[in-house]
């Protein structure tokens, strides 16, 4: 069984944090940008499996987040793999970004403080004193919540994938990814404090059985913005709520 987790590529929100509060944070689009990097990781999906003869008659199934910037990069990803290998392509809502309640349309910590002082004071206490991984913004998820989600939706899936006999694709947020990958392999908190976000467009490969154990690798990383890029590649399209899907 393999299990591809893949981040959504480049959003507006990447280089633009005032989207959140414009577009609210499910409906912030992918860039241009972030739509060729979702391509690209289709294409590198249909290399893995070219390269392997053995894995010809592999099927995968497909689960994305609802927000808009998944979406578009299922679309992509999509564009890129080609259709002849997809057995099915379903949203789900438990992959969805963390809610980070009063603080969503602020993503910056020094405007959180200005907006919020009393909130803030409450939420960066509990920080210190439960941790990152327990502190739950105000009207929002802590991340010990995605991750109870992330086992909920891992735990129904794998009855849609024969006992684990077929390949998945994954298509969420970081915290979300990461999350999936803690409870998949076993890995403690302390395991999930010390990973970073991947990259927009990362690839990680989650593969193994029940009886050897499974094992994670990063097996590709998103294409890196070109800095010779022209500045209205940012949004063109995108920000007006197209689909791509």
């Amino acid at each position: 069984m393999r299990i591809f987790l893949i981040r959504h590529g480049e959003s507006l929100g990447n280089v633009d944090k005032t989207a959140y509060a414009r577009l609210q944070d499910h409906n912030v689009p992918l860039t241009q940008w972030g739509y060729e990097q979702a391509t690209e990781a289709g294409n590198a999906i249909k290399e893995y499996y070219d390269s392997k003869p053995e894995l010809k008659d592999n099927k995968i199934r497909i689960w994305y987040s609802p927000f808009l910037r998944t979406t578009q990069t299922k679309g992509g990803l999509l564009q890129g793999l080609g259709s002849e290998r997809v057995e099915s392509v379903r949203e789900d809502y438990l992959l969805r970004e963390q809610d980070f309640g009063l603080f969503s349309d602020t993503p910056d910590r020094e405007e959180q403080q200005k907006k919020f002082p009393d909130e803030y004071a409450k939420f960066s206490a509990c920080m210190s004193k439960a941790g990152k991984f327990y502190a739950r913004p105000p009207m929002g998820e802590s991340r010990a919540d995605v991750a109870q989600r992330t086992r909920v939706f891992k735990d129904t899936v794998m009855r849609d994938v024969k006992g684990g006999q077929e390949d998945m694709v994954i298509v969420a947020h970081g915290v979300t990814n990461r999350a999936f990958e803690m409870d998949f392999l076993h890995k403690g908190v302390q395991w999930f404090e010390d990973s970073p976000n991947p990259g927009n467009c990362d690839i990680t490969l989650i593969e193994g059985d029940r009886d050897k154990g499974y094992t994670a690798t990063c097996i590709y990383k998103g294409k890196e913005r070109s800095p010779s890029l022209p500045s209205d590649y940012k949004t063109s399209a995108y920000e007006s709520g197209l689909s791509l899907s």
